[in-house]
């Protein structure tokens, strides 16, 4: 297969493999890539398990032909990647072995040499020209292992991620690559968040046409798509909304609670509720589910004064992959001395932002009115922003949404007749009570100035402390005269017709103008509330909360220059122009400061 002119696949599918990792279920396989790049010299780009020496090597040969490899580069040292160096030295005795100083200490624990004669020891940013291809690798420490590099070739502007973009599932398998990889990206590398998101921050600055992994298919089409999957799931934040349901039963008490939660869930209006039985579905599938869902419901039984063992089990895969940035509520059974709710609660002592729900339900052997109850209201609870989005069952006259107006960031939504537009704003401030009155300043630059003054209604999304920086890129950094910035969903709307945002929001206005205040550069639109709904009690982002927590910090150590506050875009110069314009906020000269 070719990837493009000059670059060659030489992998194998694997059939007979049923456990990969020895845990793995993998019904459709699983692929052990490896590549060729063909030039002046040539490098081959990792090898593959052990079981398919021969059949790799005949791919290597054949696409080849009379010519022999200059290099074999190792990326990653799992044996399923590394099991062929060896073989591939007898072959090809000519040829340097290219990796990282860790990679070469663990060739000696595999195989008992280093290969101290054929070593080329690279790190970050060091290089190696073929000819025309130019290489240059990039270290990814503990993604998944300590030695991993990846390399981009800057001809072809290929990336190859080493396991960074695999997934389970040989080449032929006919399947959906998000479920996969993420089942995949969770169970094996989940972890190692924090270092995902250092090693995207390094592939940003590079220009990438297409990602060669080490695992499933060569990515060509639509790499934002990809990308931006891994920094959801490397940053622990919710796919998907929706309620995912674990539970374990010993006689059938502890299932008919989740069965009756589950039904609760749904016509409260919960847009994905998941049950997985612990005892009997594949964990790794539970856990991906865990991951991809907002929040998380766990049921099970006091069982020896601790938890069933298979929920300890599935706890212990959600806290080890560092389970963080969700709501869970628990259910526990009984028959004389519940415990198991304790326990649970206690065993993401280490995870980080995990909120419990109030509402907690014991069950003493089966449902019974009161812990029925407790169950419609942990329902309740759960769904109460669910609830608020649904025009049948919404309080649309909540004025404690008024409560959630603070110092802080909001999106305001209005339409032109032709498309929806949102814009980012921190001034938002209740002027009076009686009646309810807001006050929405807006630049006149902005097109939702524009917008707003000839169709005079807009709604007020007040954004809670989990709202991503994506969210203020996508809002605060384009234009909506030029963007349709909800084209990539379905947007939820207000009985006024304007979109709602359905995450990251804790309540929402819909506001009519009743009086405009020219202030010179701004307008300010004094409006009545014609709708408020809350959503939820998260908390609302503040603006200090965005500059110390939300917006990346910039990079800036040996620059000279200037650095923007809005969205740490670097300048390096020494005057910055009076009349400079960000290139990614749109934000003047005044907003920029020195670095120091």
């Amino acid at each position: 297969m070719n990837i493009t002119n000059d670059i060659k696949y030489i992998g194998v599918n694997d059939h007979k493999v049923d456990l990969f990792e020895g845990q793995y279920i993998v019904p459709n396989g699983m692929s052990y890539n490896s590549y060729v790049i063909m030039d002046e010299k040539i490098a081959v780009m990792d090898t593959v398990d052990i079981a398919f020496s021969h059949e790799w090597l005949d791919n290597l040969q054949n696409t080849l032909g009379d010519r022999k490899p200059d290099y074999l580069v190792v990326q990653h040292m799992e044996p399923d990647h590394s099991a062929n160096i060896l073989n591939f030295t007898k072959v090809y005795p000519d040829a340097k072995i290219v990796s990282s100083a860790k990679a070469f200490a663990m060739m000696k624990n595999f195989f008992g040499t280093d290969f101290a004669d054929k070593q080329i020891v690279v790190g970050e940013g060091d290089t190696l020209s073929l000819g025309k291809h130019n290489l240059t690798f990039v270290t990814a420490p503990m993604v998944h292992w300590p030695e991993v590099i990846v390399t981009y070739d800057s001809t072809d502007k290929v990336l190859f991620s080493a396991d960074g973009f695999g997934k389970f599932g040989a080449l032929d398998a006919q399947e959906d690559w998000a479920c996969e990889a993420r089942r995949y990206y969770i169970g094996i590398v989940g972890k190692y968040g924090v270092q995902v998101q250092n090693l995207l921050k390094k592939a940003a600055t590079l220009d990438i046409n297409i990602i060669c992994p080490l695992h499933g298919p060569i990515l060509t089409e639509n790499l934002g798509y990809y990308i931006n999957l891994y920094d959801i799931w490397s940053s622990y934040r919710p796919e998907e909304e929706g309620i995912v349901i674990a539970y374990t039963s010993v006689y059938g008490n502890t299932k008919k609670a989740v069965l009756k939660l589950a039904e609760r869930l749904k016509s409260n209006g919960c847009p994905k509720v998941v049950i997985n039985d612990l005892a009997r579905c594949d964990m790794a599938e539970a856990v991906e589910d865990a991951f991809r869902y907002s929040k998380l419901v766990l049921a099970t039984t006091t069982y020896n004064a601790e938890i069933f063992p298979f929920m300890r089990e599935f706890i212990n895969h959600l806290t080890e992959r560092n389970y963080s940035n969700r709501t869970v509520g628990l259910i526990e059974n009984g028959s004389w001395a519940p415990l198991a709710a304790k326990i649970m609660k206690e065993m993401f002592i280490k995870s980080k932002n995990i909120n419990f729900a109030e509402n907690t339900v014991k069950i003493m052997s089966a449902l019974n009115e009161e812990s029925t109850n407790q169950l419609n209201a942990l329902a309740d609870e759960l769904c109460k922003e669910y609830i608020a989005l649904k025009p049948d069952s919404a309080n649309k006259n909540d004025l404690t949404a008024l409560f959630k107006i603070g110092y802080g960031l909001y999106v305001v939504t209005s339409n032109d007749g032709k498309k929806d537009n949102g814009l980012i704003v921190n001034t938002v401030t209740q002027v009076t009570n009686t009646p309810n009155q807001i006050a929405v300043t807006i630049n006149k630059e902005n097109y939702s100035h524009h917008v707003i003054k000839q169709t005079g209604v807009m709604n007020i999304n007040c954004l809670t402390v989990d709202a991503p920086f994506s969210v203020f890129e996508k809002f605060g950094f384009v234009s909506g005269r030029n963007v349709d910035k909800f084209a990539d969903c379905e947007p939820l709307r207000s009985d006024n017709g304007l979109v709602v945002l359905p995450r990251y929001i804790n309540s929402f206005m819909s506001l009519k103008v009743e009086q405009y205040v020219d202030l010179g550069t701004h307008g300010m639109f004094i409006c009545s509330v014609t709708e408020s709904r809350v959503l939820s009690d998260r908390e609302t982002m503040s603006y200090t909360y965005y500059q110390n927590n939300v917006k990346p910090k910039p990079v800036t150590e040996g620059k000279k220059g200037y650095v923007c506050k809005i969205c740490g875009y670097v300048y390096e110069g020494d005057v910055l122009p009076d009349d400079f314009i960000c290139p990614l906020c749109k934000h003047g000269a005044s907003d920029f400061e020195p670095i120091e």
